[in-house]
């Protein structure tokens, strides 16, 4: 490991907001602050928000400045990532920003039953051969229903057609409500500072030549879940790796 990560991983242990349970911990002691969030850490009863996978933490951080009037935590396991999104906020002092590093799913040890308000999925791999391990697929969505208030909202964005259209699917296939969907976010009707948001990711699809989907919906109380019996195009881009592909495609062109 590089001296460059591990004075991330150094700094990472100080901050008050970060906070990095490994499993076997986890399954000892639990984590204190589950459904206590509010009471323990924010002291406050804002709504929570949660970005999943959130990265370098552009989101969290941009988001938590927009609405001080809600708390925001960035999830991810990559902690090298994360440090970019801690340390700003740490530096400027949001009083309304955590980070949580842990895998995806184990959120339900995090998080008490209603506990949080809203999820965002910001540029998740598609995971086009693993249906359990898409973020949006009806294995987390039985995860985030535990953690979620009732009517809970879930927001996807992502560069992939492939995870844009198999979520719209698992969307029509249970019936959930939908708020705004738009294959091509930025030349859509949609007005939302939100949106203005743009992770380091993001930027590179955009100036790739590739259009943003989003999708914002309701993730209700439900029974049962159905996964979409549908055939879905995978992103070609995604199955030979994205600067070839993209490069190769400008060249053809």
């Amino acid at each position: 490991m590089g001296k460059n990560k591990l004075a991330k991983f150094a700094n990472m242990e100080e901050y008050p907001h970060v906070f990095q349970y490994p499993f076997a911990v986890l399954q000892q002691k639990g984590f204190e602050m589950k459904g206590r969030w509010n009471e323990l850490f924010f002291k406050n009863d804002n709504p929570i928000v949660l970005e999943l996978g959130c990265g370098k933490g552009e989101y969290t951080v941009g988001l938590a400045k927009l609405f001080p009037e809600k708390n925001f935590i960035g999830i991810d396991i990559k902690g090298a990532r994360m440090w970019t999104g801690a340390k700003q906020s740490f530096e400027e002092k949001l009083p309304n920003v955590a980070f949580l590093r842990t895998h995806i799913e184990l959120i339900t040890h995090f998080f008490g039953q209603g506990e949080v308000s809203e999820i965002w999925i910001t540029f998740p791999d598609p995971q086009m051969n693993k249906v359990n391990k898409r973020m949006t697929s009806t294995r987390f969505m039985k995860l985030y229903r535990q953690i979620l208030k009732d009517e809970g909202l879930i927001h996807l964005k992502t560069d992939s057609n492939f995870m844009f259209t198999y979520t719209c699917e698992m969307v029509k296939a249970n019936s959930l409500p939908v708020l705004f969907s738009t294959g091509d976010l930025y030349h859509s009707d949609l007005v939302d500072d939100i949106l203005g948001i743009q992770t380091f990711y993001e930027q590179q699809w955009i100036a790739r030549g590739l259009n943003i989907k989003y999708i914002k919906f309701v993730c209700p109380e439900k029974d049962n879940w159905a996964e979409p019996d549908v055939e879905i195009e995978k992103d070609p881009y995604r199955s030979y790796g994205r600067s070839n592909e993209l490069n190769q495609s400008t060249k053809n062109g």
